[in-house]
C-alpha cells in the first residue's frame, strides 16, 4: 500500500500519523504475518511519532493490527466488489487475477495477503483478529456469489464455487511466495475459469 508523504500543520499531524501507521501495520501483515507485527516494527517502517501510539490506538498492538485487517478488509472488498458490479463471473476472475500478479512481482513475491497472514495464526490473546478475517472473507464471499447468481448460476453451485474461488486464491498467493513463481496462480485461475465457463 502505497504511503502519502506528511502533510505540514498541527490539524493534520495526528491524523496523518494514524495513517502512516496502519498503511505501516498492513505492509508489516502482508510480509510478516500477524505475529511478527509489532508497534516497533511499525514504527520504525513509516517514522510515526511514538508519542502518537496510545493516542490513537489505546489498546496498543491488538488495536493497531485489528485496525489495519478492518481497512485492508475495506479496501479489497470495496475493489472486489466493484469488479463482480462490473465485470461478469470470468472477467472479474481475470482482472483479480492480474492485481495479484502484479502485486506478487512488483514485491518479489515477499507481499501476500493480510487477511489470510491474520487468518492462518491462532492469536489466542486476540480473538477479534480472527473475527476481522471471517468478515472481510463474507465479504468477499457474498460479493462472488452475487455475480454468478446474476450469471445464472444456481444459489447452491454459486456458494460453493465462491468458496472454492477464495480459497483457491488464498491458497495460490501461499504457494507463489514460496515457490517464487506465479505458475500455481496460473494453475489455479486456469481451473476456476474452466469451472466458471462450464457454469454458463
Amino acid at each position: 500500500m502505497a504511503r502519502r508523504s506528511s502533510t505540514d500543520g498541527s490539524r493534520t499531524r495526528l491524523p496523518d500519523a494514524r495513517r502512516r501507521m496502519i498503511e505501516g501495520a498492513i505492509d508489516s501483515l502482508r510480509v510478516h504475518g500477524a505475529s511478527a507485527t509489532s508497534v516497533d516494527r511499525v514504527l520504525a517502517s513509516t517514522g510515526a511519532p511514538r508519542g502518537s501510539v496510545y493516542h490513537h490506538f489505546p489498546g496498543g498492538r491488538t488495536q493497531l493490527i485489528n485496525d489495519a485487517v478492518t481497512t485492508a478488509g475495506d479496501i479489497m472488498s470495496s475493489y472486489i466488489e466493484r469488479l463482480t458490479r462490473d465485470s461478469d463471473p470470468v472477467e472479474a476472475l481475470e482482472k483479480f487475477a492480474d492485481m495479484w500478479r502484479t502485486t506478487l512481482r512488483d514485491s518479489q513475491f515477499r507481499a501476500g495477503c493480510p487477511i489470510f497472514a491474520v487468518a492462518v495464526e491462532t492469536n489466542d490473546d486476540a480473538p477479534e483478529f480472527a473475527r476481522a478475517a471471517a468478515a472481510v472473507f463474507e465479504r468477499w464471499h457474498a460479493a462472488l456469489v452475487d455475480v454468478l447468481i446474476r450469471h445464472e448460476v444456481p444459489a447452491d453451485r454459486a456458494r460453493r464455487l465462491a468458496i472454492l474461488t477464495v480459497a483457491s486464491f488464498e491458497g495460490a498467493i501461499a504457494l507463489c511466495r514460496v515457490q517464487q513463481s506465479i505458475d500455481p496462480l496460473d494453475d489455479a485461475v486456469a481451473e476456476l475459469r474452466a469451472l466458471y465457463t462450464a457454469t454458463h
